[in-house]
């Protein structure tokens, strides 16, 4: 590998999900959002949007709600982070200007508007990511989010044609619980050249399997195999919480998926 201190930087990601009851710093979330601006984006039509719930009260709403989706009483780092980041897939923005030209956005009702607008939030956030670990703070992305899709557009209040992708806790990490970096399978199951290499044997997995489980245990998580995890995902309608009427809630949100 080439190792330079933004590689080092990136290879020592971790998600956080214990965080001191600290304010986040001044300035901390516009840094966040400029370097989220400073992300590729589609066409540079900038067609995201990021709602910062700072406000306790709004927050323990959020939070109480997910819980509500899940087999768990409270979602702790959501509630102990100070700020609470709503990515938006936003078309609205583009609806509007088109619609004040007196044009119909007639492109945004396909799949494809849906899903470039929901890239460009994902890489806004993992640009605002890494500046919040430059300064020293920590997050952990929250796809729990979209269990509560309909009603946490309402809670903040989002126009048509706008959908919360996923959120994101951040704050200041706290020492006392710390967590540890995830491993990752080998190179071999993720890199292919030119073409795509398929590995029914899968040789990597015995060795990821006993790095997964090895950080299970340094971390008191219950016992679990990552194939395991894998089909249980892929077959478990639990794992899914309230998203399984996603495709609905979209639709409503204005986005037609033509």
């Amino acid at each position: 590998m080439l190792w330079t201190p933004q590689v080092e930087a990136l290879l020592s990601h971790k998600s956080v999900r214990s965080f001191l009851p600290e304010a986040l710093p001044e300035g901390a979330i516009e840094t966040m959002v400029a370097a989220a601006q400073s992300a590729s984006n589609s066409s540079s039509l900038n067609q995201w949007s990021l709602v910062a719930v700072t406000d306790p009260a709004l927050k323990q709403q959020i939070a109480d709600r997910v819980a509500r989706s899940v087999p768990v009483a409270r979602i702790p780092w959501i509630e102990e982070a100070p700020a609470l980041l709503l990515w938006v897939a936003d078309l609205s923005r583009g609806a509007e200007i088109t619609q004040g030209a007196g044009k119909e956005p007639v492109v945004l009702d396909y799949l494809d508007s849906f899903l470039m607008a929901s890239i460009d939030a994902a890489l806004a956030a993992q640009n605002a990511a890494v500046a919040a670990e430059s300064l020293g703070l920590g997050i952990v992305y929250l796809g729990v989010m979209r269990n509560i899709a309909k009603e946490l557009a309402e809670m903040v209040n989002l126009p048509q044609h706008s959908f919360i992708t996923f959120g994101m806790a951040a704050g200041v990490p706290d020492p006392a619980r710390s967590s540890s970096i995830r491993p990752r399978p080998a190179q071999p199951a993720v890199l292919h050249y030119n073409q795509y290499q398929q590995d029914p044997d899968r040789a990597w997995l015995s060795d990821y399997e006993a790095a997964y489980q090895t950080f299970r245990k340094r971390q008191n998580m219950s016992e679990k195999t990552w194939a395991g995890a894998v089909v249980e995902s892929a077959t478990s309608m639990d794992y899914l919480g309230g998203r399984k009427a996603l495709r609905e809630t979209v639709i409503q949100r204005g986005f037609s998926l033509k």
